[in-house]
């Protein structure tokens, strides 16, 4: 049998999902739902190039409508409710039911919210979806002073932003340095100087515990410490919550995600889970893993797509993630996690560098700022267990491109 796929989710992972059954010559019925009312659209750029104003909102869409149209996928504008796994059904909100012969869940995540009194006023805002973004860009010109809560990507890239419009901008971030646990420490100094140069004030060591509001308006923020920030635009960035919920309802495993196997299936054979939501049995890791980011969305789309179309194989996408910030480009590839050893290649000075990340010797992961030709070698040499010795990354002497020969 080929179909009807159910893709529950319509972002990065469902839509490339529903694109690669069809370049594998899948026959069947494909149905994507989307809980949202556009068409199926990046989210990257709604913290970086779409909110510096480039662009309308149709140059963010994955593809036009007749796009979706010629290759036979349907859009279910509508949101699920319930699977009902004997009868191989997914129920939706509008009370439709729709037959599967395989359901995939690529529900994604969701912000964590801002847990305060006054969270919920009108200018406390978040960015994850394109109608986040569009109100906090109709907004950023009618504002003067916003505080940032949180120093992660999102954050950073909305700060950055913000400040280049004019803006007055203080970051709050719990943590001694930014994107703490995601970069070396090398990192987080260097966007610390770059972003307080530009003349946000990032703030270390503290919460807000209120968002302060003078007749019903955000006028500013109380912070731990006993400090009072002015502000009349809060846009909070504290990470995200992966959308489970779905799935424990039809008691499959959950954990800090959908819990997958090596070929992304969760524990009924006729449901597979991808995406931020996807909590997967990582051969190349050897331990249980959520990723958000692209590559894993599409990389993992792609091989659920290949298992359905008959040419089963495990996972083994290798991570790599970007945050434009300013003018600097970040790119990370690999892990860093349990980085014993840092190697620092280029000058950081002229704002062209990389750290190479080392664990018991073994190169694991290299950051690269405004260097993309040592990101390429990242991706090509990390995957496939190659590694070169920290004397020869520091020595800008050494081609990396003979340790790819």
């Amino acid at each position: 049998m080929t179909g009807p796929v159910v893709i529950v989710g319509a972002g990065h992972a469902g839509f490339q999902l529903a694109v690669s059954l069809r370049q594998a010559k899948f026959a069947g019925q494909i149905l994507l739902i989307n809980d949202e009312k556009h068409l199926p659209y990046q989210r990257p750029p709604l913290s970086k190039a779409y909110l510096k104003g480039d662009g309308a909102p149709d140059s963010l869409m994955f593809r036009p409508q007749k796009f979706f149209e010629d290759q036979n996928i349907e859009l279910v504008y509508d949101s699920a409710k319930a699977i009902d796994r004997k009868a191989k059904k997914l129920k939706l909100a509008s009370g439709k039911e729709l037959d599967y012969w395989h359901l995939v869940i690529a529900t994604g995540a969701r912000n964590r919210l801002l847990d305060v009194p006054n969270a919920s006023l009108d200018d406390v805002l978040y960015l994850r979806t394109m109608d986040e973004s569009e109100q906090v860009r109709q907004r950023m010109p009618e504002r003067k002073r916003v505080v940032v809560i949180g120093a992660g990507f999102i954050g950073l890239e909305f700060a950055a932003t913000a400040r280049s419009k004019g803006l007055e901008v203080d970051v709050l971030e719990l943590a001694p340095r930014v994107m703490a646990r995601a970069v070396t420490p090398e990192i987080s100094s260097y966007f610390h100087d770059r972003h307080t140069a530009a003349g946000i004030r990032i703030h270390y060591g503290v919460r807000a515990t209120e968002i302060e509001a003078t007749d019903g308006k955000v006028s500013g923020v109380a912070l731990s410490d006993g400090r009072h920030l002015p502000a009349d635009l809060i846009v909070v960035g504290v990470g995200v919550l992966p959308n489970v919920e779905l799935a424990a309802e039809a008691d499959l495993p959950v954990a800090a995600g959908i819990i997958v196997n090596e070929q992304l299936l969760t524990s009924d054979p006729d449901i597979s889970a991808i995406g931020d939501c996807s909590l997967f049995a990582s051969h190349r890791f050897g331990e249980l893993m959520r990723l958000e980011s692209v590559q894993n969305a599409t990389d993992q789309a792609r091989c659920v797509a290949a298992r359905l179309t008959g040419d089963a194989k495990t996972y083994d996408g290798y991570p790599w993630f970007w945050s434009d910030q300013g003018d600097d480009k970040l790119q990370i590839a690999g892990l860093t996690t349990g980085f014993d050893q840092v190697v620092v290649r280029g000058d950081i000075a002229q704002r062209s560098f990389s750290t190479f990340c080392y664990k018991n010797g073994k190169l694991i992961g290299i950051e690269s700022v405004n260097r993309a030709g040592d990101h390429v070698f990242g991706r090509k040499i990390l995957p496939v267990g190659g590694s070169v010795t920290p004397e020869q990354a520091a020595d800008l002497s050494f081609d990396l491109k003979k340790a790819m020969a």
